[in-house]
């Protein structure tokens, strides 16, 4: 089974979860918006959580949409004012993912993201939802996946 992780990662979460699945075989694809977030963890959290709260899809750098050679797909996103981020939203705009066996991994401060949830359960009510509290900080999470 080709397996394959598209994920974004700001903090270096998601690049935790990378690290993990191409050590279990999965082909790994990050995705880079092409406009940089602020620098300052204040602006971020500014710009990216009212950005992802109106569901705003954030231009990407050279993303390949083409996942046919793949059975089984992860899609790896922060989670920003509880809401999946700008860049998987283009993601899942861009990417037919009909017919895949479909997990999403979510990484949060909290570990909680309920409007995310509600947005993918309604886009792909039989995908699978792993939430991951911070694993940079809490190594263990990863155990989830």
């Amino acid at each position: 089974m080709n397996k394959l992780l598209i994920y974004y990662s700001l903090s270096g979460n998601g690049d935790l979860v990378a690290e993990h699945l191409r050590k279990e075989g999965f082909c790994v694809r990050k995705v880079e918006p092409k406009k940089a977030m602020p620098k300052k963890f204040f602006w971020q959290i500014m710009a990216g959580g009212f950005a992802a709260g109106i569901g705003k899809k954030e231009p990407l750098k050279a993303y390949d949409p083409d996942v046919r050679d793949f059975d089984e797909i992860v899609i790896g996103s922060p989670v920003w004012n509880g809401r999946l981020s700008c860049p998987i939203n283009t993601v899942l705009d861009k990417t037919d993912l009909k017919g895949k066996k479909l997990t999403f991994v979510l990484y949060s401060g909290s570990g909680d993201a309920p409007k995310a949830v509600q947005k993918i359960q309604s886009l792909y009510p039989d995908a699978g939802i792993i939430h991951l509290k911070e694993p940079k900080k809490y190594p263990d999470e990863l155990k989830k996946l």
